[in-house]
């Protein structure tokens, strides 16, 4: 009796080890774009905080940059294995709903708030920030004061600007131009290619050229100062305001359809509008939160540009010009 007594503690023992084994052996994969998982990104903090609650392995797969994440998923299809894609932003969501690959979250979003009160049944906003170009004080003391002077403006005051193939900013700063240029965009292509110095994959390269002290501006977030500032101690680098406005930028993420796991990425899609992950994004990704946070902003935050008119296209009429103004933006920069 005592051995079948024995056997049988020992059989549930190890039932109850091997179920605990599977659930600390479920894992979440998030594609995101490399600077959210670097080191210093927020990457490192999400994945420790969700870790605590969720009883799982965040994954998280890093590509250079938001348009690259669209382009890999697409390559990748049904057979891709994300469960989450994180980094892609409002520009780029009717591409990417077209893809089949996303489905509604079906989470309430109310606490959310962001300019515009933009909301989506598929993807759920987590920061924002409005592009700027950002310039070195001490190399520029006459930074540009709207997208007209960046464009005609002195030639030998270079700035770095990411690709629009590939990167969100880079797409970014090709739908602000179209919107203050319209159909006379190709024109300013051309003359602001003169002050390019080169263009870069993603942000985290060109945003480095910045402070290497290789260019003296760069194309990068009105949000971007408040990591010197807070980190560094340091006014050095600032964002100059533009009389035309800026152009906003929303980053979202979404549940891919063959997520393995549905439940637990929905869980992180909640977590992700929490303080827990909102408290970090301000500090690590220097961007603007879109929910209540736990913490207050530093204080540097309240001495950023503050646009006082935004630019936002829809993602319906991204999708259908992107392409024809990517054409566009190549041959004004191939030209000689």
């Amino acid at each position: 009796m005592r051995k079948i007594v024995l056997s049988m503690f020992a059989a549930t023992a190890a039932l109850s080890f091997s179920l605990s084994a599977q659930a600390q052996e479920k894992t979440l994969t998030v594609y995101t774009y490399e600077s959210f998982v670097s080191d210093w990104g927020p990457g490192p903090k999400v994945k420790q905080a969700f870790e605590k609650s969720c009883t799982c392995r965040l994954n998280f797969v890093g590509v250079a940059d938001g348009v690259a994440l669209l382009t890999r998923l697409k390559l990748e299809g049904e057979k891709t294995n994300a469960d989450i894609a994180l980094g892609l932003d409002t520009n780029l969501i009717s591409e990417a709903k077209a893809t089949g690959l996303f489905e509604p979250h079906g989470l309430d979003t109310s606490a959310i708030s962001v300019p515009g009160n933009y909301t989506d049944d598929t993807f759920i906003p987590y920061d924002y920030g409005h592009f700027a170009v950002v310039y070195d004080t001490q190399v520029m003391k006459n930074p540009p004061k709207s997208l007209k002077e960046l464009v005609e403006g002195d030639l030998s005051q270079k700035i770095a600007i990411e690709d629009p193939r590939t990167s969100t900013p880079g797409l970014g700063l090709l739908l602000w131009v179209r919107s203050v240029y319209g159909d006379k965009a190709p024109e300013a292509w051309a003359k602001l290619r003169k002050r390019v110095l080169t263009v870069t994959p993603g942000w985290s390269e060109a945003y480095g050229l910045l402070t290497k002290g290789e260019v003296p501006m760069v194309f990068s977030y009105t949000t971007s100062p408040a990591y010197h500032m807070v980190e560094e101690k340091t006014d050095r680098y600032q964002a100059a305001s533009f009389s035309e406005g800026h152009y906003i930028q929303i980053e979202v993420a979404g549940m891919l359809t063959n997520a393995s796991d549905k439940d637990l990425a929905k869980q992180f899609l909640r977590f992700m509008v929490s303080p827990a992950f909102q408290d970090i994004i301000p500090t690590t990704n220097w961007m603007m939160p879109v929910s209540k946070t736990s913490e207050p902003l530093p204080d540097a935050f309240d001495k950023l540009v503050q646009p006082e008119t935004t630019f936002l296209m829809g993602s319906d009429e991204v999708a259908k010009n992107r392409q024809a103004w990517i054409d566009e933006w190549l041959t004004a920069m191939s030209m000689n």
